[in-house]
């Protein structure tokens, strides 16, 4: 009989569930992209939420197959993007209920984190040594942010004032002929390329925008830049308003390590060049990346955080 922990997370792009082992080693993990028509970038929250009622009786049928001598000791979802009050998206509501019911029906308990916890947790899985005290920098299609996490705190410092970093990239990379979400494809177009400074970073302080530099990329487009040149110069700016971002965050928090995670992060591109920049410049930080399958959008790290909190809540029942 295997004991494990499920986690569910529903969020804009993938409908995703993971077992972990109630120590919170990984288990098993399943997920699906989302998916958007030809020329599509992104999805209305009814059309997502629609396609993860769908999503999510295959998943767990992946589960159980995989782990046929499952038991289940408790259910964690993502109930929301990040852990504030009017943090809210529909899509989320999809792997709340099913682990409502779950619980219900199996008389488990049921605990909820936020997405963005969920994504620093599964970032954090074989990372190496962060310490109580880190600098985090979520780049994805919905967020671009640069956080200092202190334990179980996480605190915002900074990030885009208008597109997110992978917004960047899908509407560039759309218009390039490049299925949604363009990640993958744009960075492909990129190898064999240099960049060449075309695209400016626009980062000020601990903010940055990607709305001028998206702009001056299709306006390239339409000048007949070739679209390999172009997706370099995307990857580039990327790197540069991350750097410049990370450089902010080390003089206002004195921070000495960095955890970079995200769709956008995963990139190996994006990964290569900010570490030779940070080298070349000497960048008072070691950076940490999270695995390229658990950068992306994935329920491992919300399984995780189920797996310690319900070794807590066993501790205090212990307690009583």
């Amino acid at each position: 009989m295997t004991e494990g922990i499920l986690g569910l997370d529903t969020s804009c792009y993938t409908s995703s569930v993971a077992v972990v082992s109630p120590q919170g080693a990984l288990l098993h993990s399943e997920r699906r992209l989302l998916v958007v028509r030809g020329g599509g970038r992104g999805l209305r929250q009814s059309e997502a939420l629609f396609q993860h009622v769908q999503n999510l009786p295959a998943l767990l049928e992946g589960v159980r197959d995989a782990l046929p001598s499952l038991r289940l000791l408790a259910v964690c979802a993502s109930s929301k993007p990040r852990d504030r009050q009017d943090s809210y998206m529909p899509v989320f509501t999809a792997g709340e209920g099913l682990a409502r019911s779950l619980a219900a029906g199996l008389n488990l308990p049921a605990f909820y984190t936020s997405h963005q916890q969920g994504h620093l947790a599964a970032a954090a899985l074989g990372a190496g040594a962060l310490g109580e005290r880190f600098l985090a920098m979520h780049i994805s299609g919905g967020t671009t942010e640069l956080l200092l996490v202190e334990g179980e705190r996480i605190e915002r410092l900074g990030g885009d004032e208008d597109l997110h970093a992978g917004q960047f990239v899908d509407r560039v990379g759309v218009r390039m002929g490049c299925s949604f979400p363009a990640g993958p494809q744009l960075e492909g177009l990129a190898e064999g390329f240099s960049a060449k400074g075309l695209l400016g970073a626009s980062a000020r302080g601990l903010n940055c925008s990607f709305s001028g530099p998206e702009a001056a990329a299709q306006r390239l487009l339409d000048q007949g830049q070739e679209p390999g040149q172009v997706a370099a110069e995307v990857y580039a700016c990327l790197e540069r308003s991350a750097f410049k971002l990370l450089e902010a965050g080390v003089r206002a928090t004195g921070a000495t390590r960095a955890l970079l995670f995200g769709g956008v992060a995963s990139s190996a591109r994006f990964r290569r060049e900010l570490l030779l920049r940070a080298q070349r410049l000497g960048l008072p930080l070691a950076l940490h990346f999270g695995r390229p399958e658990l950068s992306g959008d994935n329920a491992v790290g919300v399984a995780r955080i189920g797996a310690r909190l319900y070794a807590m809540n066993q501790r205090q029942e212990e307690d009583k």
